[in-house]
């Protein structure tokens, strides 16, 4: 869908890194690496995505580092949209909020660093029921051809595992306090 409009890969793969998760930051190598292009691809498409104001660049000692624009009015529209594209979306609506008692649902590994690696890794705080879960990631992965894979900790085991999965680092998809 998402590649059909924006024809450049390497263009599709800077947004996807930079719009799944507003924290990431990135620098010129770095990504290039991650993203198996050259070093000039990635650079021609940075400074173009910084002229047109969807990302920001920032000097941190002799390195440059790049991020999503946060406060450009298109961001949330782009951010949506890129969701859309993994399937984030689905896998919100589709499957967290028929579980039952899920408190939080967080997105970690490669997609919560913004890299499309084609498995969503997914933690949910909560007690749910795994039958269904594992019958509702069928049918989302799907939808949206990217394998899910799960794990469930009750509020309990958060607190006592939830330092080894690290999931401040992870994107906060689901929570019922909102």
């Amino acid at each position: 869908m998402l590649d059909a409009l924006i024809t450049s890969k390497t263009r599709l793969k800077i947004l996807l890194k930079f719009f799944i998760n507003p924290a990431i930051k990135g620098y010129l190598r770095e990504l290039a690496a991650q993203m198996n292009e050259s070093t000039n691809a990635v650079r021609v498409e940075l400074d173009r995505l910084v002229a047109a104001g969807y990302l920001e660049r920032s000097a941190s000692g002799n390195k440059i580092f790049y991020s999503a624009n946060t406060k450009h009015p298109l961001y949330r529209d782009i951010h949506n949209v890129v969701k859309k594209y993994v399937g984030i979306d689905v896998l919100i609506d589709d499957v967290l909020s028929k579980l039952g008692e899920v408190n939080e649902a967080y997105v970690v590994g490669d997609y919560a660093k913004g890299i499309d690696s084609g498995i969503i890794d997914v933690v949910i705080i909560g007690q749910v029921d795994v039958l269904y879960l594992a019958e509702l990631i069928q049918k989302a992965e799907g939808i949206i051809k990217r394998k899910i894979r799960s794990l469930v900790l009750s509020p309990r085991e958060k607190k006592k595992y939830g330092g080894k999965i690290d999931l401040p680092s992870g994107l906060l998809v689901w929570s019922n306090e909102k």
